[in-house]
This record gives C-alpha cells, sequence and structure tokens, in this order.
C-alpha cells in the first residue's frame, strides 16, 4: 500500500486512539493466569495484540472479545505447535518469561522482521533463573522449578524486565531487576492491581511467587504512543487544535510530551481519572512558539524510545543543532529506525546526521513532499505521515498498510482530523 499524504493548514477535531498496546498485551496474558474470568474492554485492535491472544488461545486460554477465561497459574497446556508471534516483540519476549516457568517445552515464532530482532537479552536472565532456554529459534521451558534472582539489566527494556517478574511468579525466592532508567511499569501496576506480592522502589521492581491472580475488570486506556503523532502534529500545523480523549499518560510513558512542552508545544490535560489503576487524562494540543533545538541523551531516550523517530520529525523544525543520542536500541526495532528516519526526512530535505546511537538535526528546515519507504516500520510510517502534513507537495509512503501493527485507523483519523 502506498499511502499519499498532502499537507495541510489545520488539524482540527477530538478522537479516540486506540486502547495502549502495551497494557493489552499485559492484559491477555495476565488475565490467561488468572483464577478466573476476565473482562477487559478496549483492547488494542493492532496486529501485535491479536498475536498475544492467537498465542494464549494455543495455550488453551477461552478469549472471547472482552472476555479472558483465566486458567490459573497452573492451567496452561502445552500448544500443538510453535506460537506464532507475528511482528510482536512484545509478544515474544513477555511469553518468554511466563512459558520458561512452565513445565512443557514451547518454541516461539515470529515473521522475517522478528526472527533477527536480539533475544539474548532475555534468554541469558532467564538462564540465570534455572529455565531451559535458547535461541535461536526461541525454545523455553520444561525445566522447572526456577530460582529468583536479582538482575541488573544492562539496556533498560521494559519488555526484558517483565519477562523476568512473570518468570518471578513462578520461581522459588524473590526476583528483582534493576535498571538505570525507570522503564514502563504497566507489569508491576497490573500485577499489584491482581493481588501479586510485587514491589517497587525507584529503579528495582520485584516479585514473588504467587499462588494466584485475581482476575481483571478493566477499560484499558487510550495508547500514549498513538496519541504522541497527533500532539506533535497539532503543535506543528499553524492553527491546529486536537482533543485526544481517554489517553494514558503513566510517568513511565510521557517523557516525550514533557519534551515537546519544553520546547514550546502547547499541551493541556483534562479530566484527570483512574482507569485499570493507570492514570488517564484527556489531552488538547495546538500550536506553540518553537524556542529551542532538543538534546536527548541515552536515560532520556530510553524513556521515550518508541517517540524518538516522531522527535526526528519535530527536530527538523526546530531552531538550531537537535542532538537525539543514545538510541542504538532503534536499530533493532522492527527496522532499523536510525537509518530508516534519516533516509525519510533526507528524502524530504531535511538536514539530518546518522551517527551509531542517534542523529544530529539542524533546523528549521522547509520540508518537500518526496517518495519514502516505511520499512514495513508501523512507527516510521506514522513519523512521516506527520512529516508531509508540513512539507510543501504531496509525500507517497511505501508500504503504509504496517500501521496495521498498532494503529489500523491511523490514517482514517489522519483524514477526519485534516
Amino acid at each position: 500500500m502506498i499511502a499519499t499524504v498532502r499537507p495541510t493548514h489545520r488539524l482540527e477535531g477530538a478522537i479516540k486512539v486506540p486502547g495502549d498496546k502495551s497494557i493489552s498485551h499485559r492484559a491477555l496474558i495476565l488475565g490467561s493466569i488468572a483464577s478466573g474470568e476476565s473482562h477487559v474492554r478496549g483492547l488494542s485492535p493492532g496486529a501485535d495484540v491479536q498475536s498475544t491472544a492467537s498465542c494464549m488461545r494455543a495455550l488453551g486460554v477461552d478469549i472471547d472479545g472482552s472476555r479472558i477465561g483465566g486458567v490459573g497459574m497452573s492451567g496452561l497446556r502445552a500448544s500443538a505447535g510453535a506460537l506464532d508471534c507475528g511482528n510482536s516483540g512484545t509478544t515474544m519476549r513477555l511469553l518468554a518469561g511466563l512459558l520458561a516457568a512452565q513445565p512443557f517445552v514451547s518454541e516461539l515464532m515470529g515473521d522475517e522482521s522478528l526472527s533477527r530482532r536480539p533475544m539474548g537479552r532475555v534468554v541469558d536472565p532467564l538462564r540465570d533463573m534455572g529455565a531451559a532456554a535458547d535461541w535461536p529459534p526461541l525454545r523455553v521451558g520444561g525445566k522447572v522449578p526456577l530460582r529468583g534472582i536479582e538482575y541488573e539489566a544492562p539496556v533498560p527494556s521494559a519488555q526484558v524486565k517483565s519477562a523476568l517478574l512473570l518468570a518471578g511468579l513462578y520461581a522459588d525466592g524473590a526476583t528483582s531487576v534493576v535498571e538505570s532508567v525507570r522503564t514502563r511499569d504497566h507489569t508491576e501496576v497490573m500485577l499489584a492491581a491482581m493481588g501479586a506480592p510485587v514491589q517497587v522502589d525507584r529503579f528495582r521492581s520485584a516479585v514473588s511467587r504467587a499462588d494466584e491472580l485475581a482476575p481483571l475488570d478493566v477499560d484499558v486506556p487510550g495508547d500514549f504512543s498513538a496519541a504522541a503523532f497527533w500532539l506533535a502534529a497539532a503543535g506543528l500545523v499553524h492553527g491546529s487544535v486536537v482533543r485526544l480523549l481517554g489517553v494514558g499518560v503513566n510517568p513511565t510513558r510521557t517523557a516525550f510530551a514533557d519534551v515537546l512542552a519544553s520546547v514550546g508545544f502547547a499541551i493541556r490535560r483534562a479530566k484527570p481519572r483512574l482507569e485499570a489503576n493507570e492514570p488517564v487524562v484527556d489531552l488538547e494540543a495546538g500550536h506553540g512558539d518553537r524556542a529551542r533545538p532538543v538534546r536527548v541523551d541515552h536515560d532520556a531516550a530510553a524513556a521515550m524510545i518508541d517517540e524518538l523517530p516522531l522527535l526526528a520529525v519535530v527536530a527538523t523544525q526546530l531552531p538550531g543543532t537537535s542532538v537525539i543520542a543514545g538510541a542504538a536500541e532503534l536499530r533493532v526495532k522492527e527496522s532499523d529506525r536510525l537509518v530508516a528516519m534519516a533516509e525519510g526526512l533526507s528524502a524530504m530535505g531535511a538536514v539530518i546526521e546518522l551517527d551509531d546511537e542517534g542523529w544530529t538535526i539542524q533546523g528549521p528546515r522547509v520540508l518537500e513532499g518526496a517518495r519514502v519507504d516505511a520499512r514495513g516500520d508501523h512507527r516510521i510510517a506514522m513519523a512521516l505521515a506527520v512529516a508531509a502534513l508540513i512539507a510543501d507537495g504531496k509525500t507517497e509512503i511505501e508500504g503504509a498498510e504496517c500501521v496495521e501493527i498498532s494503529y489500523p485507523n491511523f490514517f482514517d483519523h489522519l483524514e477526519y482530523l485534516a
């Protein structure tokens, strides 16, 4: 699919972005091992979350829409074949943790893109817990019980942390993960809501063996990473006023909004409340004065890793030299996002220099419409679409169908707001 995006003079309207992808994955997995039926409304409709649901069904869990028939901590059964995680790294890594603690062996597979992504970072600590774990291909389980460990993560990763905490629910002794920066904590929040013995102390998250988990009855808040595209777009397009209804604003997720506000973007919060024990607000975004460049270091990059391609777009419109560093993790996502954004923005006339860990970007720069390649990566496709809204002439985005991974109605929302 080639998506054609033309510049617009104003974005206006109110939308509800898809349910939070990270919370949806965790609700499906934890609801599956709860003692009883869970009801989770507003699950993300994206392909990644559907991969998690399919895997849990293959493990013997009855999932029908928002209803999850929990089988208890010991009720999972071996799948008939390899579990297909599709394009979802979250599915593969979180299930690696859960299934490493089961008495049967599981194999997890994915598409070509996922098969290239690093899994050693989750396999190695699972082995330290006494699990049978090998990669490639990724095979886990069949060697229990596990033992709790304290793991100091060399690379901050909410997926790896969550995998170890899931394994820790079945391990003898406490399992703790210590990180240099606080990564998203949806697993810890949900485990606490389900009655699990979980403790969080700044950069340390720990869990002990659980006998059972209480079922969930929650509404999934809107995905902040999806909302981020409209926060940026509204701030870049003069005269815009965009309202984003019911967005999750867990403080481990909102570093990108803080950066936008620091350089002059207008972002307001209204109607604060809690859903699924997560803070939720309505966000209103509009054009603001862009006063200064951005500088992002390693810790800041880890806190907003999914939004960094979008921040690169924003940086092309900021005065001076913006530096986004410490982002080597982007090289092992669905695509090499460092290269993908450098090539895409360069084709559109941006002055962007690529290095091993990020970009140096000169601004402000008038962008020009061009033919660009999403490289099969949903976040690249959507980031380039935001750039196209402020470019002169039309932009054609090859491979734009990849937005189905996380935000199937992205281009519908773009058309509505523009």
